[in-house]
């Protein structure tokens, strides 16, 4: 492969990683850029919403000439068929990739890249993907309209039960029972079939943290779902499914939401415990408890010289990986009055664990789940004080652009995003919580 070609995927790679989409997240081993790891965050208001998607993406001597080999690995160790473009067995049918026959046009061309790749793969994942299957595209009959009900339906729950709670399990270290008639998930297994270089685990970190984004959404998708579905009613076969590349099962959400409820346990308890792995590291000077103290001193020192946020901020029991931030509204805003208490939680793995973020002072905000957990985005992941920024920046944001994978809280979202009626109502909840803030 040619230092052009090498240069453009190294160029193609950070883009995505800096950019602002975050439905898409890529990575690669040092060694070797050409085999690159990618995952796809599930469409809202689609079966595959917030699922976890990965694929491996091998870049051949010829690129961009010719198109990467891309291969889906969130395959239930090859057993489950996601998309009638998406086969168990990892192969993605697309023009794109030369591995379906499209129209003119919509071949692979060297003005497009790996986003373009995700963004077409990410485009199969519609709130009708039984129409992707080639002679569906437009069935009217009674027939047809059953079973796209009955495929989404399908996707929905193997959306939740592979790509999520069984990949957050593994993540864990979370045992499980077997339900008779379903295959497990292993992603060790999905990784030994599909890669050379397995185990290679690059988005455990932030899997783990959209989960708790996304929780209530999780929540609130299996408590619609199982009024629909009796568990034990098994999966209805699709006409275009066949031995092999399928997706088989029963339903089961009683048994999904409580391993939902026990990872986010789990995640909490994960996240109180660095705490005291911080303290152990402080006590034996290493690095990183430096790195942190020192950044912490610096981030105190300049919001003493900046009049245009009013903070303050201290270590918890002099720990530099537990940091308590209290925040006050700004003066002529929804979060005028507000006094906010918010704790940061570091790894000693930081900055390739990313710190968790929760507001101990209830908060009805869009961008905060019920149980105070904040969605933002840094720029720069090794500064804390971007951290810090992006945190201030989630909250007091007065009209952000729309982004459905930002909103967290599905109920303060709705009316958020609502009707002028119900964006009054929820600027009444918000100054409700905010007078509230000072009481807590």
């Amino acid at each position: 492969m040619s230092n052009q070609s090498i240069l453009r995927i190294t160029r193609e790679l950070s883009e995505i990683q800096k950019g602002p989409d975050l439905s898409l997240a890529v990575a690669c081993r040092d060694i070797d850029v050409r085999q690159v790891r990618a995952l796809i965050i599930g469409p809202p208001d689609t079966p595959y919403e917030f699922g976890f998607f990965e694929f491996a993406v091998k870049f051949g001597r010829e690129y961009p000439t010719k198109p990467p080999a891309v291969t889906a690995v969130t395959t239930n160790s090859g057993r489950t068929r996601f998309n009638p473009n998406i086969y168990s067995g990892g192969k993605v049918c697309l023009s794109i990739l030369g591995t379906w026959r499209g129209e003119r046009g919509e071949e692979w061309s060297s003005a497009q890249g790996l986003e373009s790749i995700l963004i077409s793969i990410q485009s199969l994942m519609s709130s009708n993907p039984y129409e992707n299957e080639p002679g569906f595209e437009d069935g009217k009959s009674e027939f047809d309209k059953k079973n796209q009900v009955d495929y989404v339906a399908k996707i929905r729950h193997e959306t939740l039960r592979i790509s999520i709670i069984e990949r957050l399990e593994d993540y864990l270290g979370i045992g499980r029972e077997k339900v008779p008639g379903v295959v497990p998930y292993n992603a060790d297994d999905d990784y030994r079939e599909n890669s050379v270089d397995a185990p290679f685990e690059p988005f455990k970190d932030l899997c783990k943290r959209r989960f708790l984004w996304y929780y209530d959404s999780y929540l609130s998708a299996i408590e619609i779902e199982k009024e629909k579905h009796a568990d034990g009613k098994r999966f209805d076969r699709m006409p275009f499914e066949g031995a092999g590349n399928i997706m088989e099962g029963c339903f089961q959400y009683t048994s999904l939401k409580k391993r939902l409820e026990t990872i986010y346990e789990k995640l909490n308890e994960e996240m109180e415990a660095w705490g005291a792995e911080g303290q152990l590291a402080t006590q034996k000077e290493l690095s990183i408890s430096s790195n942190l103290q020192r950044q912490y001193e610096q981030i105190v020192e300049f919001y003493k010289n900046n009049d245009s946020v009013t903070l303050d901020l201290e270590l918890v029991d002099k720990n530099p990986f537990v940091w308590q931030l209290v925040l006050f509204g700004r003066p002529m805003t929804n979060l005028d009055g507000g006094m906010f208490r918010i704790k940061l939680y570091l790894s000693t793995k930081f900055p390739d664990t990313l710190p968790r973020i929760k507001f101990e002072t209830p908060i009805f905000h869009h961008r905060v789940s019920k149980d105070g957990i904040l969605c933002y985005n840094p720029t720069r992941k090794d500064d804390l004080k971007s951290h810090i920024e992006a945190i201030i920046e989630a909250v007091e944001e007065e009209s952000p652009a729309y982004d459905p994978r930002t909103l967290v809280n599905p109920e303060a979202a709705k009316l958020f995003w609502g009707t002028a009626d119900e964006k009054k109502l929820y600027n009444r909840k918000l100054r409700r919580s905010v007078q509230e803030s000072t009481e807590y």
